[in-house]
């Protein structure tokens, strides 16, 4: 009869060396399970947080917040509320010279989630002389010389010109 003698060393080696590895690949699929993609062309509501003038220097970033949930594949990705950066694009102030023919153009630059700012491009711009930050004699008559005010609280709309991957 043979003696079989156990050890009570512990896990081998190898063992300790694949954790780690098991650990990362389970991190990487939860990560992958858990990204949403929200494709070109989805409507993005936003309130402004605080006012915009139609002088503001091109390239001047500003807050907006989601007016409501942004949703992909039925799952809410974003919730309203959620902190989204713009960007002036165009405004009468362009290169430091103030014009009357330039209109004010906005665009999202980036949304902020767990932390994150998360880059994003919206298509063409936003022109705000629908919105009611412009008096009605300008849009009466299509000419908004002097200066106007987009308010806190104002709704803007974007479209996304590529998919978002949160």
């Amino acid at each position: 009869m043979k003696t079989v003698i156990l050890s009570n060393r512990g896990p081998k080696r190898s063992t300790f060396v694949l954790l780690p590895f098991y650990f990362w690949i389970l991190g990487q699929a939860v990560a992958v399970a858990l990204a949403a993609t929200i494709p070109a062309g989805t409507t993005i509501v936003v309130t402004m947080v605080g006012p915009l003038s139609s002088h503001e220097r091109p390239g001047r970033t500003f807050e907006t917040k989601l007016a409501t949930d942004l949703k992909a594949g039925g799952k809410t990705v974003a919730p309203a509320g959620t902190i989204i950066f713009g960007v002036v694009e165009k405004s009468r102030n362009a290169m430091g010279v103030r014009t009357t023919s330039e209109p004010l153009t906005l665009n999202l630059k980036s949304i902020a989630i767990n932390g994150q700012r998360i880059p994003i491009k919206t298509t063409g711009g936003v022109a705000p002389e629908t919105v009611s930050g412009f008096t009605g004699l300008q849009k009466r008559t299509g000419v908004s010389a002097g200066k106007s005010v987009l308010h806190g609280g104002a709704k803007l709309e974007f479209r996304l010109a590529q998919p978002l991957n949160l």
